[in-house]
Protein backbone atom coordinates (compact mmCIF):
# COMPACT_ATOMS: atom_id res chain seq x y z
CA UNK A 1 0.00 0.00 0.00
CA UNK A 2 1.27 3.47 -0.84
CA UNK A 3 0.94 6.44 1.50
CA UNK A 4 1.45 9.45 -0.78
CA UNK A 5 0.51 12.14 1.75
CA UNK A 6 2.53 10.65 4.60
CA UNK A 7 5.48 9.91 2.30
CA UNK A 8 5.94 13.66 1.74
CA UNK A 9 6.64 14.20 5.45
CA UNK A 10 10.20 14.78 6.64
CA UNK A 11 10.19 11.48 8.53
CA UNK A 12 13.16 11.97 10.89
CA UNK A 13 11.73 15.25 12.17
CA UNK A 14 8.55 13.58 13.47
CA UNK A 15 10.31 10.72 15.26
CA UNK A 16 10.92 10.70 19.01
CA UNK A 17 13.64 8.08 19.34
CA UNK A 18 12.74 6.30 22.60
CA UNK A 19 15.29 4.82 25.01
CA UNK A 20 13.11 3.70 27.90
CA UNK A 21 14.44 0.20 28.60
CA UNK A 22 14.98 0.13 32.38
CA UNK A 23 17.94 -2.26 31.97
CA UNK A 24 19.93 -0.22 29.46
CA UNK A 25 23.46 0.78 30.37
CA UNK A 26 24.76 4.33 30.14
CA UNK A 27 26.95 3.40 27.17
CA UNK A 28 23.96 1.87 25.33
CA UNK A 29 21.88 4.98 25.93
CA UNK A 30 24.62 7.28 24.68
CA UNK A 31 25.03 5.09 21.58
CA UNK A 32 21.32 5.56 20.90
CA UNK A 33 21.73 9.30 21.38
CA UNK A 34 24.42 9.34 18.71
CA UNK A 35 22.08 7.41 16.39
CA UNK A 36 19.28 9.93 17.01
CA UNK A 37 21.66 12.79 16.19
CA UNK A 38 23.00 11.00 13.10
CA UNK A 39 19.54 10.46 11.65
CA UNK A 40 18.25 13.90 12.63
CA UNK A 41 15.40 12.62 14.80
CA UNK A 42 13.07 15.30 16.09
CA UNK A 43 13.19 14.06 19.68
CA UNK A 44 15.09 11.79 22.06
CA UNK A 45 12.81 10.33 24.75
CA UNK A 46 14.41 9.10 27.97
CA UNK A 47 13.78 8.42 31.69
CA UNK A 48 13.95 11.49 33.90
CA UNK A 49 17.13 10.40 35.68
CA UNK A 50 19.17 10.65 32.48
CA UNK A 51 18.16 14.17 31.51
CA UNK A 52 21.03 16.12 33.03
CA UNK A 53 23.70 13.87 31.54
CA UNK A 54 22.13 13.70 28.09
CA UNK A 55 21.51 17.46 27.96
CA UNK A 56 25.24 18.08 27.98
CA UNK A 57 25.63 15.82 24.93
CA UNK A 58 22.97 17.51 22.80
CA UNK A 59 23.62 20.32 20.32
CA UNK A 60 21.29 23.35 20.36
CA UNK A 61 19.92 22.23 16.97
CA UNK A 62 18.42 19.10 18.46
CA UNK A 63 17.01 16.53 18.82
CA UNK A 64 14.60 17.86 21.43
CA UNK A 65 15.11 16.24 24.80
CA UNK A 66 11.88 14.54 25.87
CA UNK A 67 11.58 13.26 29.46
CA UNK A 68 8.94 10.88 30.74
CA UNK A 69 7.29 11.80 34.05
CA UNK A 70 5.41 9.42 36.36
CA UNK A 71 6.31 6.68 33.90
CA UNK A 72 4.89 4.15 33.23
CA UNK A 73 2.01 3.69 35.69
CA UNK A 74 1.24 7.26 36.72
CA UNK A 75 0.65 5.94 40.26
CA UNK A 76 2.81 8.62 41.88
CA UNK A 77 1.67 11.17 44.51
CA UNK A 78 0.88 14.46 42.73
CA UNK A 79 3.53 16.38 44.68
CA UNK A 80 6.20 13.82 43.78
CA UNK A 81 5.19 13.82 40.12
CA UNK A 82 5.33 17.61 40.04
CA UNK A 83 8.75 17.53 41.72
CA UNK A 84 9.98 15.11 39.04
CA UNK A 85 8.66 17.39 36.30
CA UNK A 86 10.31 20.41 37.94
CA UNK A 87 13.61 18.54 38.22
CA UNK A 88 13.74 17.54 34.56
CA UNK A 89 12.66 21.04 33.48
CA UNK A 90 15.56 22.52 35.44
CA UNK A 91 17.90 19.82 34.11
CA UNK A 92 17.18 20.86 30.53
CA UNK A 93 14.25 18.84 29.20
CA UNK A 94 12.47 20.39 26.23
CA UNK A 95 9.23 18.42 26.45
CA UNK A 96 7.44 16.18 28.96
CA UNK A 97 5.59 12.92 28.28
CA UNK A 98 3.43 12.51 31.40
CA UNK A 99 1.68 9.40 32.69
CA UNK A 100 -1.49 10.56 34.48
CA UNK A 101 -2.81 8.80 37.56
CA UNK A 102 -4.81 6.08 35.81
CA UNK A 103 -6.06 4.65 39.12
CA UNK A 104 -7.50 8.03 40.08
CA UNK A 105 -9.12 8.21 36.65
CA UNK A 106 -10.67 4.77 37.12
CA UNK A 107 -11.98 5.86 40.54
CA UNK A 108 -13.63 8.92 39.01
CA UNK A 109 -11.28 11.39 40.72
CA UNK A 110 -11.15 13.68 37.71
CA UNK A 111 -10.29 16.80 39.73
CA UNK A 112 -7.17 15.06 41.06
CA UNK A 113 -6.09 14.04 37.54
CA UNK A 114 -6.76 17.55 36.27
CA UNK A 115 -4.89 19.17 39.15
CA UNK A 116 -1.66 17.23 38.71
CA UNK A 117 -1.64 17.74 34.93
CA UNK A 118 -2.45 21.46 35.17
CA UNK A 119 0.38 22.00 37.68
CA UNK A 120 2.86 20.31 35.32
CA UNK A 121 1.58 22.26 32.29
CA UNK A 122 2.21 25.48 34.22
CA UNK A 123 5.94 24.75 34.15
CA UNK A 124 5.81 26.02 30.58
CA UNK A 125 7.10 23.01 28.63
CA UNK A 126 5.03 21.20 25.98
CA UNK A 127 3.21 18.32 27.69
CA UNK A 128 2.09 15.07 26.08
CA UNK A 129 -0.38 13.16 28.22
CA UNK A 130 -0.04 9.39 27.87
CA UNK A 131 -3.50 7.90 27.43
CA UNK A 132 -3.00 4.11 27.20
CA UNK A 133 -5.79 4.37 24.65
CA UNK A 134 -5.60 0.70 23.65
CA UNK A 135 -6.45 -0.37 27.20
CA UNK A 136 -8.78 2.30 28.55
CA UNK A 137 -12.52 1.73 28.13
CA UNK A 138 -14.00 4.36 25.84
CA UNK A 139 -15.80 6.35 28.59
CA UNK A 140 -12.55 6.68 30.57
CA UNK A 141 -10.56 7.56 27.46
CA UNK A 142 -13.05 10.30 26.60
CA UNK A 143 -12.83 11.66 30.15
CA UNK A 144 -9.02 11.61 30.11
CA UNK A 145 -8.88 13.48 26.81
CA UNK A 146 -11.20 16.18 28.13
CA UNK A 147 -9.25 16.52 31.39
CA UNK A 148 -5.90 16.64 29.56
CA UNK A 149 -7.10 19.28 27.10
CA UNK A 150 -8.71 21.35 29.87
CA UNK A 151 -5.44 21.19 31.82
CA UNK A 152 -3.61 22.68 28.83
CA UNK A 153 -1.81 19.64 27.42
CA UNK A 154 -0.76 20.20 23.82
CA UNK A 155 -0.42 16.52 22.92
CA UNK A 156 -2.10 13.18 23.53
CA UNK A 157 0.17 10.13 23.39
CA UNK A 158 -1.36 6.76 22.57
CA UNK A 159 0.52 4.67 25.12
CA UNK A 160 3.61 3.83 27.14
CA UNK A 161 4.71 1.02 24.86
CA UNK A 162 4.15 -1.56 27.60
CA UNK A 163 0.67 -2.49 26.42
CA UNK A 164 -0.91 -3.33 23.06
CA UNK A 165 0.68 -1.78 20.00
CA UNK A 166 -0.70 1.33 18.38
CA UNK A 167 -2.92 1.06 15.28
CA UNK A 168 -4.19 3.57 12.72
CA UNK A 169 -7.67 3.07 14.16
CA UNK A 170 -6.45 4.05 17.62
CA UNK A 171 -4.82 7.18 16.21
CA UNK A 172 -8.01 8.13 14.37
CA UNK A 173 -9.99 7.64 17.58
CA UNK A 174 -7.70 9.98 19.55
CA UNK A 175 -7.67 12.55 16.73
CA UNK A 176 -11.46 12.49 16.76
CA UNK A 177 -11.69 12.91 20.52
CA UNK A 178 -9.12 15.73 20.47
CA UNK A 179 -11.18 17.71 17.92
CA UNK A 180 -8.09 19.71 16.87
CA UNK A 181 -7.49 20.89 20.45
CA UNK A 182 -4.38 18.72 20.84
CA UNK A 183 -2.05 16.82 18.52
CA UNK A 184 -1.48 13.07 18.68
CA UNK A 185 1.77 11.17 19.22
CA UNK A 186 1.59 7.48 18.28
CA UNK A 187 3.79 5.09 20.23
CA UNK A 188 4.03 1.41 21.07
CA UNK A 189 4.99 -1.47 18.79
CA UNK A 190 6.02 0.55 15.73
CA UNK A 191 8.28 -1.81 13.79
CA UNK A 192 8.09 -1.03 10.09
CA UNK A 193 8.17 1.88 7.67
CA UNK A 194 4.80 0.86 6.25
CA UNK A 195 3.28 0.91 9.73
CA UNK A 196 4.81 4.31 10.54
CA UNK A 197 3.48 5.86 7.35
CA UNK A 198 0.04 4.41 8.05
CA UNK A 199 -0.02 6.02 11.49
CA UNK A 200 0.98 9.39 10.07
CA UNK A 201 -1.70 9.08 7.41
CA UNK A 202 -4.23 8.35 10.18
CA UNK A 203 -3.43 11.70 11.77
CA UNK A 204 -0.45 11.20 14.11
CA UNK A 205 1.93 14.17 14.08
CA UNK A 206 4.72 12.49 16.06
CA UNK A 207 5.86 8.88 16.42
CA UNK A 208 7.60 7.40 19.45
CA UNK A 209 9.66 4.27 18.85
CA UNK A 210 12.92 2.56 19.74
CA UNK A 211 13.62 1.28 16.23
CA UNK A 212 14.17 4.63 14.55
CA UNK A 213 17.47 3.66 12.92
CA UNK A 214 16.03 0.59 11.21
CA UNK A 215 12.94 2.48 10.08
CA UNK A 216 14.92 5.38 8.64
CA UNK A 217 17.36 3.01 6.94
CA UNK A 218 14.36 1.33 5.29
CA UNK A 219 13.06 4.75 4.21
CA UNK A 220 16.45 5.58 2.69
CA UNK A 221 16.56 2.30 0.76
CA UNK A 222 13.03 2.85 -0.53
CA UNK A 223 13.96 6.35 -1.69
CA UNK A 224 17.01 5.01 -3.51
CA UNK A 225 14.96 2.32 -5.25
CA UNK A 226 12.30 4.83 -6.30
CA UNK A 227 14.96 7.02 -7.92
CA UNK A 228 15.83 4.14 -10.19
Amino acid sequence: MNHPAAADIDLPSVLDHACLDPLQSSSALLEQLEAAKFWGCGGFCIPSGWVKRVRSQLPPSGPKLVAVVGFPTGAVPPSVKLAEAEWVAEAGADELDVAPDFAALADGKLEQVYGELAAIVQLGLPVKVITEAARLPNPLLEQLVEVAVDAGAQWLKTGTGYGPGVTPGLVRQLVGLARKRAAVKASGGIHSLEQALGLLEAGAQRLGLSRSSALLEAARRKKTVNRH
